[in-house]
């Protein structure tokens, strides 16, 4: 595996060795003893996600106060422009985010640690995003920074309205909301 560095330390991008012939392809998603030596991370996986979502469908940033997660996120199908935002306010780079594409064609896996806010827009006709989590979802934790905040000015390649769900569309700007210490 080759790792990425992003523009935010934390945040790596990795790039599975894929394997193919004429029967099609091969990559390891996921191997704990090859990530944490390639990253220096030790994570303990609880819960893996799967979502669909259609063209336009922008989720996000969602992150949870308490049981904060760690993400191990990969496309298994279409293409995504994913984003991860630095909610920790004694870091270095607090306010800050970082942006990948990903896609099922060019195989990438994106470690996102706890402390982050993440989300992602649709940009194929469908596209189906896989992660795993190092605490289990706990609604009750669970908070939203509005997509389209300006203060962090992300460049989401959105034209028009993208899809959101309500609870998206309530989201909080970054300065109102609860962030970790």
């Amino acid at each position: 595996m080759k790792i990425v560095p992003s523009n935010i330390p934390d945040v790596l991008i990795i790039e599975p060795r894929v394997f193919g012939d004429d029967r099609g392809s091969f990559y390891e998603s996921y191997n704990e003893r090859e990530f944490a030596a390639a990253t220096g991370v030790s994570a303990r996986f609880v819960q893996d996600n799967h979502s669909g979502s259609a063209k336009y469908v922008l989720r996000g940033l969602h992150y949870q106060v308490r049981q904060a997660q760690g993400k191990l996120v990969r496309v298994t199908a279409g293409e995504i422009y994913d984003v991860a935002v630095d909610i920790r306010r004694g870091s270095p780079t607090f306010g800050k985010w970082t942006a990948a594409v990903m896609s099922a064609a060019a195989p990438r896996v994106c470690w996102i640690p706890a402390g982050f806010a993440h989300g992602f827009f649709v940009l194929s006709d469908f596209a189906e995003v896989q992660y795993k989590t190092t605490e289990y979802w706990a609604p009750q934790h669970e908070r939203c920074i509005i997509w389209n905040d300006r203060d962090l000015g992300i460049p989401w390649p959105v034209t028009g309205d993208p899809v959101l769900s309500p609870k998206d569309r309530a989201g909080l700007p970054f300065r109102q909301a609860e962030v970790f210490p």
